[in-house]
């Protein structure tokens, strides 16, 4: 059995539901409050608050499918876009929305029924929507060179709250290399009839070992956010990481990983390989350095499935998507945008004129 298949003969255990200790509603979180609000009455439900035991899981029995059980794994019943493939589920109740990541409308006849690595924490939104909303509107009038058009979209109720799966990996490295390390000296030389000074390279064989532990390299799950813009959403603070619960993505979408553990690790390595390629040229010396081969073997490896909360605005502008991202824990913004040739070309003009009239001026 793999974490990849799909089950069409599991039954999903509902989401719960949770009704305000006032009135009696149904609650959705709310963002920065640890409570969930009632949007009816306004009142605060505590989420009752667990002490927290980071657990790191053993890569290889996962991979090998020795843990996927109950406690591990969980059945989820997902909508998936088939404009852009991404995969999450609704909010309670909702039968049709706007996918976050590309826009495109979906509806609950998408469905199907996946069984998945279960997620044991997640950081909770401290971002609430109306500020994501301000940070949005200010990002985008902050750009100049972007359409008009575009800053009255950013003014309508244009993000939504994802909680987004990441894999965290811990590994031990260690790294056999050999190369070559340069050392400079200055040497004299005759060039058109004069001496002059340069600088020379003498290189030297070396080879050597280099380990280093690594802990909590991030890897987004998802295939649905732009790579180059999730890369840019790193400062998260896991110290305040809870159980996962649901009171927490009460009235938010939750994404499903696209991007399998094994996967992830691989993703993983990459970016640990550049870390040793720069302690390796460390441990190697001199003025300069070159590494001819390198082989690293990874050991004691462990992983967390989390949940990152990020506020999402994905709009199409001219028949092209452009996503917009927000840390829903510190704020942090990323996005890209269309640029108007309008005012790029009026840009240019107006450097042309001034230049006309400064040389005009100075003739």
């Amino acid at each position: 059995m793999s974490e990849e298949n799909n089950f069409e003969d599991v039954q999903i255990q509902e989401h719960k539901k949770f009704p305000c200790k006032n009135c009696g509603a149904f609650l959705t979180f709310e963002p920065g409050q640890h409570s969930l609000k009632c949007k009816y009455c306004g009142e605060l439900n505590e989420i009752l608050e667990e002490d927290i035991e980071v657990i790191e899981e053993d890569f290889e029995k996962m991979i090998s499918e020795v843990c996927m059980d109950d406690e591990m794994s969980i059945n989820v019943l997902q909508i998936r876009c088939n404009a852009c493939g991404a995969q999450s589920t609704l909010p309670e109740n909702v039968t049709s929305s706007n996918c976050p990541f590309c826009g495109t409308a979906i509806v609950v006849a998408n469905e199907s029924f996946k069984r998945i690595i279960k997620p044991k924490y997640l950081i909770p939104f401290n971002i609430s929507k109306s500020k994501g909303q301000e940070l949005y509107s200010k990002w985008i009038k902050s750009h100049f060179f972007a359409p008009n058009a575009l800053k009255k979209m950013a003014q309508l109720d244009s993000i939504t709250g994802v909680y987004t799966p990441y894999w965290t990996y811990d590994a031990q490295a260690e790294s056999q290399y050999f190369g070559e390390r340069g050392t400079n000296y200055t040497t004299t030389q005759t060039q058109n009839g004069k001496q002059e000074s340069v600088t020379k390279v003498r290189w030297s064989y070396v080879s050597g070992t280099v380990s280093h532990f690594f802990d909590d390299v991030l890897v987004a799950a998802s295939k649905s956010l732009p790579q180059k813009l999730a890369n840019q959403l790193t400062n998260w603070n896991y110290s305040e990481l809870v159980n996962y619960k649901e009171e927490f993505v009460s009235g938010f979408r939750t994404e499903i990983y696209q991007i399998n553990l094994k996967e992830g690790f691989d993703g993983a390595k990459i970016k640990m390989d550049e870390e040793v390629k720069s302690l390796i040229k460390s441990n190697i010396g001199g003025d300069q350095q070159r590494i001819s081969k390198q082989n690293t073997k990874y050991s004691e490896i462990t992983f967390k499935h989390v949940l990152l909360p990020i506020w999402i605005s994905s709009y199409r502008y001219k028949n092209k998507i452009y996503n917009f991202l927000i840390n829903g824990q510190t704020g942090d913004i990323c996005g890209n945008y269309p640029k108007s040739a309008w005012k790029i070309m009026g840009v240019i003009l107006l450097v042309i004129a001034i230049l006309a009239g400064i040389f005009w001026i100075m003739r």
